[in-house]
């Protein structure tokens, strides 16, 4: 009866041998698909909101696939507000080609654009003050400024080689 136990626990140790070889050859070969994740930046930073200490405003994302949709990692708002996707003019934000309204607080934003982004443009994000929540109305909105009042802006560019998770 002795030599059948000896076989069992032997099967079972390298059966969990087995086990832990595999797990870690999957984590080398799938865990690092071989594609450096993009770099995300942050913009802007404190925002004077008129009471007593401030609020933050801040923008994160990474340079986007082309397409209709861009993706904004993180937005951050003291108060509901605007994400606007603008065009680029000669180094300034130009024509608005996608706006989303965002609750206060912090998470990501996906703006579905009027016209795609294309391979090498440059795009602006920014966020602005909202009056309501339906309809955005750039004569009416302003856009939010740091403490230093600069515009809280991203600038990003569209990139075939940005990480096929942020295809739009």
């Amino acid at each position: 009866m002795q030599p059948n136990n000896g076989i069992k626990t032997w099967q079972w140790v390298v059966t969990v041998i087995v086990i832990i070889v595999l797990i870690i050859i999957g984590i080398m070969v799938f865990g690092n698909k071989g594609a450096q994740a993009p770099t995300e930046t942050t913009s802007s930073t404190a925002q004077n909101t008129g009471q007593t200490g401030s609020s933050v405003n801040n923008i994160v994302m990474a340079d986007q696939y082309p397409g209709n949709v861009a993706y904004l990692s993180s937005v951050q708002l003291a108060n509901p507000g605007w994400v606007v996707i603008q065009k680029d003019n000669g180094g300034t934000p130009g024509a608005i080609i996608g706006t989303a309204y965002a609750n206060a607080g912090i998470g990501p934003v996906k703006v579905t654009l009027t016209e795609p982004m294309v391979d090498g443009g440059t795009y602006y994000a920014s966020l602005y003050t909202a009056t309501n929540s339906t309809s955005f109305n750039a004569s009416v909105e302003k856009v939010l400024t740091d403490q230093n009042g600069n515009p809280i802006t991203h600038v990003f560019k569209a990139s075939t080689t940005a990480s096929v998770n942020l295809k739009g």
